[in-house]
């Protein structure tokens, strides 16, 4: 069996920067073993696979070791395969996912993401979170599917090394380390989900659900300039509509080619 497979860089207008994706379009989807093998092989934090289905397409995205429920740089990523390559003149696409239907719609910069946004709730920090990260969160957050802990200044976002073991033994599959932001962007932040095969995610669309409906609240404004402050970084323009958050970004392709399996 041939696939096709592209990775690009994802929430950025550069190359090597943002978050990179694999992604492999397929007739239909084979078992769940093969999917994870190949996320595993491509070794990227995020490979999507999207099978056509009624006009659009079914998504599902795997880590080199488990499959999430939701990804969003994955989907941009898938987004942009789909308006660049695979049908040129589409400028919408519905995923149908484990998280419901996503929305991309093409804007004049890049694409542009409907997601649920994920409410959180103020709770008493992990006992073990403060000597993971090797600084005292301000206030501690969840929601539902990671720790938010919100520090007193950007800097301390971007100086974070933290005990990505100790992390993995938290009960939540990810932390969100987060402050506002200190120059052209509202927000600052960084992932860690070792739990889930990923030490340090580039850009994570996925984090971005709770953290909007938090700044939002927090900041005053619906709409945010973001900035994941990773290694590579890379930039997501956020907007809160109710119960919906939309992620804003661009994509780079990287590389094209065929899987032989």
């Amino acid at each position: 069996m041939r696939t096709p497979i592209f990775q690009v860089d994802a929430f950025t207008t550069r190359l090597f920067g943002g978050n990179p994706a694999a992604v492999m379009p397929m007739t239909a989807f084979p078992d769940d073993a093969l999917l994870q093998a190949i996320a595993a092989e491509n070794n990227l934090s995020e490979t999507a696979f999207l099978v056509p289905e009624h006009g659009d397409y079914r998504l599902r995205w795997f880590t080199p070791t488990t499959e999430v429920p939701l990804c969003g740089h994955a989907t941009l990523a898938s987004a942009a395969v789909v308006m660049e390559r695979l049908e040129p003149a589409r400028t919408c696409v519905v995923f149908q996912s484990p998280s419901g239907p996503l929305t991309v719609v093409r804007t004049d910069t890049g694409y542009r993401m409907d997601f649920p946004a994920r409410p959180s709730r103020l709770v008493p920090a992990p006992p073990t979170l403060a000597g993971a990260l090797g600084v005292v969160p301000i206030e501690v957050h969840d929601d539902t599917f990671n720790y938010i802990a919100v520090l007193a200044h950007a800097n301390l976002v971007r100086a974070l090394a933290p005990d990505l073991h100790a992390l993995a033994q938290l009960d939540r599959a990810g932390v969100v380390v987060t402050a506002e932001g200190d120059g052209a962007h509202d927000i600052i932040s960084r992932y860690f989900a070792p739990a889930k095969g990923i030490p340090e995610d580039p850009v994570t669309g996925g984090a971005h659900c709770g953290l909007v409906p938090y700044w939002a609240k927090r900041l005053g404004r619906s709409e945010l300039r973001a900035y994941q402050a990773s290694q590579r970084g890379g930039e997501i323009v956020c907007r809160l509509a109710g119960d919906r958050v939309a992620l804003e970004g661009s994509c780079r392709f990287y590389m094209e080619g065929m899987v032989e399996m």
